[in-house]
């Protein structure tokens, strides 16, 4: 398996490589009146307008004073959709048999697994299961 790894407020976070469209720098948003809490906006890429999802908001993460470096494009059920992370650190190939299953239910579903490296803890999500909540 190969994940993309980021950073939200001095937490590392991982995405699986297969749902990662691209990475693009920050780019300019434009605000959705009265669009869901989670909408932070419309970006436009290439010619294609795509939902930019706050991240931050979604996994309950509390933002840091910096401002997010980098957007990741994922697809999700035939759509694309752009996440804001602070940035993005690395790509990783990884044997399933590192990513260690969360079997507590009280947990989110969206947590796939956790990645124990030597030294670090990296949160799988399950970018769809995210957003099916």
């Amino acid at each position: 398996m190969q994940v993309v790894i980021f950073g939200l407020n001095n937490e590392q976070f991982a995405v699986e490589t297969a749902k990662v469209q691209s990475i693009n720098d920050a780019m300019e948003i434009t605000r959705v009146p009265k669009a869901p809490t989670y909408i932070k906006g419309l970006i436009n890429l290439r010619g294609n307008v795509i939902s930019l999802l706050d991240i931050n908001f979604l996994m309950d993460i509390p933002k840091n004073d910096r401002s997010e470096g980098n957007v990741i494009i994922l697809e999700m059920e035939d759509e694309l959709v752009g996440i804001s992370v602070d940035q993005v650190d690395e790509v990783l190939d990884l044997e399933d048999s590192i990513v260690e299953k969360e079997n507590d239910e009280k947990k989110q579903a969206y947590i796939k697994g956790i990645i124990n490296l030597k030294d670090r803890i990296i949160t799988l999500i399950d970018i769809d299961k995210l957003l099916s909540d």
